[in-house]
């Protein structure tokens, strides 16, 4: 897993629920300003759900502190409208079915699921700069408290 003080290459795209608007980016466009990444595995699961709707609770406060949000799945964009609508998430949910920023972040692990051993996006959370350096990374999160966590990183890191 990519490690504080490391760059990932931000030259990928991405199809991104932002607001209302769904649209294809470059990864790099996300980064206006310092983001959190929150890698979640399926919309409408428990964990993610927990993850999903404690950031939902607090991202105005996340963003107040200058970082963009950003929730990354394999789900697709018209999926992640429902999801946003359930949920009443107002951050940037993005697509990533090919796992290309878990690629970019070396972040797929080992994972098994009845009996079957597949690789798959770790739920982890990264802390990125606009340049794309890595500030911090949270490698194994709490879904039901995972905006505090993150809260309680950007404190650390504006400190």
């Amino acid at each position: 897993m990519i490690q504080p003080g490391q760059k990932i290459d931000t030259d990928f795209t991405l199809e991104v629920l932002d607001g209302e608007e769904i649209r294809r980016v470059s990864f790099s466009e996300l980064l206006d300003k310092p983001a959190v990444v929150s890698v979640y595995m399926k919309n409408n699961t428990s964990g993610c759900d927990r993850q999903n709707q404690s950031l939902a609770e607090k991202a105005p406060e996340i963003i107040k502190e200058g970082y963009q949000l950003i929730a990354i799945s394999k789900d697709t964009c018209r999926s992640h409208k429902n999801y946003a609508e359930k949920l009443g998430i107002d951050y940037i949910l993005a697509s990533d079915p090919d796992y290309r920023f878990a690629r970019a972040t070396d972040s797929l692990v080992e994972k098994k699921m009845y009996g079957k051993i597949f690789h798959g996006p770790s739920r982890s959370a990264f802390f990125i700069d606009t340049d794309g350096t890595v500030r911090a990374v949270i490698e194994k999160i709490d879904t039901t408290n995972h905006a505090d966590e993150v809260l309680k990183k950007i404190k650390e890191l504006n400190s």
